[in-house]
């Protein structure tokens, strides 16, 4: 005797609807998503040899432009309450400081964040005298660990 096998039936799924919602959700996270954090002032930074890499969090970024205003920004945890629940979301604090009183602002930010990382971002056409006493000051309030940022000189 021949057992009958059954004839099996092919399923033909659409494909269509899947990629139109994976190309939008590629397009509105591509849309949404800010690769780095916008900068207040633009700062042209000078060359170095030197290569380091810096953390990617806990950062304290001390900004000096080319007409030396200086600028302490930082992150800071904020709660927030949404629908009765206490929510930490991360804000950026953007402070204007002077030579004299840098350090009190990154003193003020080093409370919140004690791991922070202390980072100084100067324009190459900032004067010299302004790096020094914003370096003085932090000798002063006893903060001698910094990294300043520079961009890596290419040979061609």
């Amino acid at each position: 005797m021949k057992i009958k096998k059954k004839r099996r039936v092919s399923i033909l799924i659409d494909m269509t609807p899947m990629v139109d919602i994976a190309f939008l959700l590629l397009i509105f996270y591509m849309a949404t998503t800010q690769f780095k954090p916008p900068e207040k002032k633009k700062v042209e930074l000078p060359k170095s040899h030197s290569q380091v890499s810096l953390p990617n969090k806990d950062i304290i970024n001390v900004t000096v432009t080319a007409e030396d205003s200086i600028f302490v920004n930082y992150i800071v945890k904020e709660i927030v309450t949404i629908d009765g629940k206490d929510i930490s979301r991360p804000v950026r604090v953007y402070d204007e400081a002077t030579a004299n009183n840098v350090g009190d602002y990154i003193n003020g930010a080093r409370v919140r964040n004690p791991r922070a990382f202390l980072v100084i971002k100067a324009d190459k056409n900032s004067s010299f005298g302004t790096m020094e006493a914003i370096m003085s000051t932090l000798q002063e309030q006893h903060l001698p660990r910094f990294q300043i940022i520079t961009n890596m000189e290419t040979d061609l």
